[in-house]
C-alpha cells in the first residue's frame, strides 16, 4: 500500500487550487491535473491524511484498474483480474457506480451490472462466497469512469462526499457546499495569508454579509485556526482491510496538536452576517459543532446597512441569492418574495419584493453601499450572471469560474475605492 494511484475528483475550476492544496498536504509535488481532478501517486497514508485535510476535493479514489474496452465483457474481464479480496471481505456490502463520457456502450446501468458481477464472482472463486448489494448505505463503493475507449476501476476511500464534514446539523434553503466556500476562499487568496500569518490577529477581517447557515464563515475559521475538515466524520477506509486504527489515530492526534489555539482576549478575524435572523442562530449552532464560535461575529441584519466589521481593510466574500437558488433577500431590510428562476435570463420581467424592489435594485444599492463605505476591501461575489458586474457599475479585477452544483458561475473580484464627490459638489 506504499504506491497508490490515487484520484482526487473536483468541480470545475477547482482544478489548481485542489492541486496546490494536495502537494501541501502530501509533500508530493508531481501531480498531473486534469479536467475534474488530480491525480498522484501516493501511499495509503498519504490517502487517508488527503481524506482528513483536504478542503477541496470531492473524494479521494484508489485507481485499481486502467486500460482499453470495446464491450460490456470487457468491463467484467477487466473487473475480474482486480484483487478486491485484498480491500474487503465478502461479508461486506458493496455498490458499484459508473459514469460515462462519450462511451459506445448503450447501456450504463447493465455496464455497472457486469463489473458487480466480475466481482462477485472473484469472490466466489476466491473466498467461497461473495458480497451483497447495498444502493443505500453499502459498506464498499466500487467507481468506474468510462470513456470513448477506456475503462478505469476505482475503490474509495471516503464514503460520504467530502463536503459533508460533520458539523453542519443546521441549514436553510439551497446550502452553499463547503468545498465550493473553501474554493471560493482559496480563490481570493485570503487561506495563504491566515496560514502565514504569524498571530491570529494578524489575519486580515472575512466578512461574508449574505452567510446563511455560516458555511462560508465557518471554513474560514477553521483555515485560520488550522483545524482539519474531516476530523469530525468517518470514512469509508476505516472498513477496508489495509485500515489500522493505530496508524489513523496518529494522523488525527497530529491534526489536533497542529491546532491554532484560540488566545484569550483575542477579537473575532470572521464575520458573518445575514437578513434572516432564523439563519444567523444556525449559523452558531454550526459554529459551536465545528469549533469556531469563538473565533466568528454573527450577526442579523441587511447588507445594506452592515458597516465594516473591523477597521482593518478585508475580504468581502459572498454567495448572494440568484435564481436558480433562492428569492434575493434583504433590500434594505425587506425580504424580496420568491422570484422566478432565470426569469432575468430569459428575457421576462424582474420579479419584485412587496415593495415593489427587483434584485437588480438590490446588487446597485448594494455597490453603492461597498463604495462609500467599504473603501480599501476587495470585494468577492458568486454569481451566475456575466453582466451582473456591469449593472453594479463596478469594474472586477479578477473573475474565477466556478460551478455552484450544476450552475455555471463566476467569482467576481472588486477592488473597492471611496466614492468620489459628484460633479455638482466640486463646481464643475
Amino acid at each position: 500500500m506504499n504506491s497508490l494511484q490515487l484520484f482526487l475528483p473536483c468541480a470545475a475550476g477547482v482544478e489548481d487550487f485542489l492541486a496546490a492544496e494536495v502537494q501541501r498536504i502530501t509533500g508530493i509535488a508531481a501531480l498531473r491535473r486534469s479536467r475534474g481532478g488530480v491525480s498522484l501517486e501516493a501511499s495509503w497514508r498519504d490517502a487517508l491524511r488527503l481524506n482528513l485535510h483536504s478542503r477541496l476535493a470531492q473524494r479521494v479514489l484508489a485507481r485499481l484498474w486502467h486500460g482499453p474496452y470495446r464491450a460490456e465483457q470487457d468491463l467484467y474481464a477487466a473487473a475480474a483480474e482486480v484483487a478486491w479480496e485484498i480491500w474487503f471481505t465478502p461479508r461486506q456490502t458493496i455498490k458499484v457506480e459508473l459514469t460515462a463520457q462519450h462511451s459506445p456502450l448503450k447501456s450504463l446501468n447493465f455496464a455497472a451490472l457486469k463489473i458487480k458481477d466480475a466481482v462477485c464472482d472473484r469472490f466466489r472463486d476466491k473466498r467461497g462466497e461473495r458480497p451483497s448489494v447495498d444502493t443505500q448505505r453499502p459498506d464498499v463503493r466500487l467507481f468506474g469512469h468510462l470513456t470513448a475507449e477506456t475503462l478505469t476501476l476505482y475503490i474509495d476511500t471516503t464514503g460520504e462526499p467530502l463536503f459533508k464534514r460533520g458539523w453542519r446539523e443546521d441549514k436553510g434553503d439551497a446550502p452553499l457546499k463547503e468545498t465550493l466556500a473553501a474554493a471560493m476562499i482559496a480563490a481570493t487568496g485570503w487561506d495563504a495569508q491566515a496560514r502565514e500569518a504569524a498571530t491570529l490577529a494578524e489575519v486580515p477581517p472575512l466578512a461574508d454579509p449574505c452567510c446563511g447557515s455560516g458555511t462560508v464563515p465557518i471554513e474560514a475559521a477553521q483555515i485560520a485556526l488550522n483545524i482539519a475538515p474531516g476530523g469530525q466524520r468517518r470514512f469509508a477506509f476505516e472498513k477496508l482491510l489495509p485500515f489500522q486504527p493505530h496508524v489513523w489515530q496518529g494522523l488525527r492526534d497530529e491534526a489536533r496538536a497542529a491546532e491554532r489555539p484560540w488566545p484569550a482576549g483575542q477579537a473575532p478575524i470572521v464575520f458573518g452576517s445575514d437578513v434572516a435572523f432564523r439563519m444567523v442562530d444556525f449559523a452558531r449552532r454550526n459554529a459551536e459543532r465545528a469549533r469556531v464560535a469563538q473565533a466568528i461575529e454573527l450577526r442579523g441584519g441587511d447588507a445594506l446597512q452592515r458597516l465594516p466589521p473591523s477597521p482593518r481593510a478585508g475580504v468581502l466574500l459572498l454567495n448572494p441569492p440568484y435564481g436558480e437558488r433562492i428569492a434575493a433577500a434583504g433590500v434594505a431590510g425587506r425580504n424580496a418574495a420568491e422570484r422566478a428562476a432565470g426569469a432575468a435570463r430569459a428575457g421576462r420581467e424582474q420579479a419584485r419584493d412587496e415593495d415593489g424592489h427587483t434584485a437588480d435594485a438590490f446588487f446597485e444599492r448594494l455597490a453603492a453601499h461597498w463604495k462609500s463605505h467599504y473603501a480599501g476591501w476587495s470585494a468577492w461575489l458568486l454569481t451566475p450572471d456575466l453582466k451582473l458586474p456591469g449593472r453594479m457599475r463596478l469594474k472586477e479585477s479578477r473573475r474565477v469560474p466556478l460551478w455552484n452544483g450544476p450552475i455555471e458561475c463566476r467569482l467576481f473580484r472588486f477592488d473597492l475605492t471611496a466614492r468620489g464627490p459628484r460633479p455638482a459638489e466640486t463646481g464643475a
